[in-house]
């Protein structure tokens, strides 16, 4: 019998899971490293240990199910989309940690470029000029390492998101790649040519000369050179971390949409074979590309989703595990007023406010950690009800029911009190995993193991379905005083 292996390489762990042809998990590897957070707003991760726990974690997951590379057809990687790694061609270290997604230190070079070419860039990539994406990331580096830029120029640097950073590696530097999604995160892609773009690389000073070739998010791009336990397996498709996840979840018609709780909340919806440019602030970005054909996705970004979750866990300490929120939360009967805009790194969509910050409203001296803890739940809740409020009126839809996946959906409470809040039933994939699922699908695709699309759908299951029960009217109250809390955080920003 023959698997498929996901790298899974996320904002706070390294994951590798093992599939087999009906998309069950046979072995999991994972494990946590470190976040790096130099000044206030500064979130850096040392790429070498995101390598080497993505290879331990591989390794982990072949051991536990008693496999080797032989059983393996194909490896399928997913990632952190926008974090930015550049290191050194001949030697392979790179010239500085990775910059991460969540770093908000490049926020005066976007508002600059943002001023001048805003909508040149939002035309072309369908992206808002944010320091969310990886171009003024690049910048950065190159403008601040000493000597980067010069040697940049001269070909002797590479750049690349987290996947490209990974086949790099596996191939011992014989593959300087990416995939479309993850090329559409950069900032320096036009997705309607599908190439990199002249302008967009003269507005943000970027050389050409570091940049990956783009491929294809499903295809045969090479073997694995190192470590040994995995050498020879073939490397056969590649999506970021949230296109992935649309994939996993079967969302292959015009219309189908997911949303993912992870360190962040990511709703992406299928718009078929041509972008669709939001007029309410979302993304339009590439979902994947197969057999020649790309298929495009409305994104809503919500920064900080589960991180809310770790923070009173390491911050506050009113939990010891992340697992503990719903039960504290639960032991009060509702939030007490409490509101809390967990705007830590600034403001998503549909608001892209680079400089608002936290904000927790509605403190009495009644006010308990459990309100707090309730409070931030509903906040995740609350995001993903603004993102699928814009999405519904770029794709002139009322979308039927949400499918969700990642970590936080085993709350049931807040997969309830979405539903309640977004008046529309939630359903929960039977495979929390569908990150990884989707890379694997890709890559099964690309080789095989799997015959199509169809086939694929045949295997998505839902595990449980949550109906809304909290009355309208209460929905929409509730909506209200949560956008109050929201303009009252972007009142103190200003």
């Amino acid at each position: 019998m023959s698997y498929i292996l996901a790298l899974d390489q996320g904002t706070t762990s390294s994951r590798a899971i093992v599939f087999d042809h009906s998309g069950n998990t046979i072995s999991v590897g994972q494990k946590e490293y470190t976040q790096i957070y130099p000044q206030s707003g500064w979130v850096e991760h040392d790429a070498d240990e995101i390598w080497r726990s993505q290879v331990e974690t591989a390794v982990e997951a072949l051991a536990k199910a008693n496999l080797t590379a032989a059983d393996i057809t194909a490896i399928g990687i997913t990632n952190q989309r926008e974090t930015t790694v550049i290191w050194d061609r001949a030697t392979g270290v790179p010239i500085h940690n990775a910059i991460v997604w969540q770093d908000r230190r490049t926020a005066d070079i976007c508002d600059a470029a943002r001023a001048v070419h805003g909508e040149t860039i939002k035309r072309k990539t369908g992206l808002e000029t944010d320091a969310y994406f990886s171009a003024s990331k690049v910048k950065w580096l190159l403008d601040n390492v000493p000597d980067a830029r010069r040697r940049a120029e001269n070909g002797e640097l590479a750049f690349g998101t987290i996947d490209t950073w990974l086949v790099w590696k596996l191939t011992g530097g014989r593959l300087h790649i990416t995939d479309v999604s993850n090329a559409s995160r950069t900032m320096l892609f036009d997705i309607n040519t599908l190439k990199w773009d002249d302008e967009l690389l003269a507005i943000f000073d970027v050389p050409r000369a570091i940049l990956p070739e783009v491929r294809s998010s499903s295809e045969v791009y090479g073997e694995v050179e190192t470590p040994k336990e995995l050498k020879g397996i073939a490397i056969a498709g590649i999506a970021g971390d949230q296109q992935a996840a649309l994939f996993g979840q079967a969302c292959f018609a015009a219309g189908a949409t997911k949303n993912t709780y992870g360190t962040g909340c990511f709703m992406l919806q299928n718009v078929g074979t041509s972008p669709v440019i939001s007029e309410h602030r979302l993304l339009s970005t590439v979902g994947w590309q197969i057999g020649g054909v790309t298929e495009y996705a409305l994104e809503g970004s919500v920064f900080i989703g589960g991180a809310v979750i770790q923070w009173l866990r390491d911050a506050l300490g009113i939990i010891a595990t992340s697992s503990e929120v719903e039960a504290l939360a639960a032991s009060v009967d509702d939030n007490g007023g409490v509101y809390f805009v967990p705007a830590f790194a600034g403001l998503g969509s549909p608001y892209w406010d680079q400089d608002a910050r936290g904000t927790i409203t509605g403190l009495t001296r009644g006010t308990g950690k459990a309100h707090i803890a309730r409070a931030a739940v509903e906040s995740i809740a609350f995001q993903t009800a603004d993102l699928l409020t814009a999405m519904n009126a770029d794709s002139h839809s009322t979308l039927q029911e949400l499918r969700v996946d990642g970590g936080a959906t085993a709350n049931n409470a807040l997969l309830q009190f979405q539903a309640d809040i977004l008046q529309i039933p939630v359903v929960r994939s039977k495979t929390a995993e569908t990150t990884a699922l989707g890379s694997a699908y890709l890559a099964g695709l690309a080789v095989g193991f799997w015959l199509s699309k169809n086939d694929v759908a045949h295997h998505w299951q839902a595990d449980r379905r949550f109906e809304p029960q909290m009355p309208e009217a209460e929905s929409i109250a509730a909506i209200q005083r949560w956008h109050e809390a929201v303009k009252r955080t972007l009142h103190c920003e200003s």
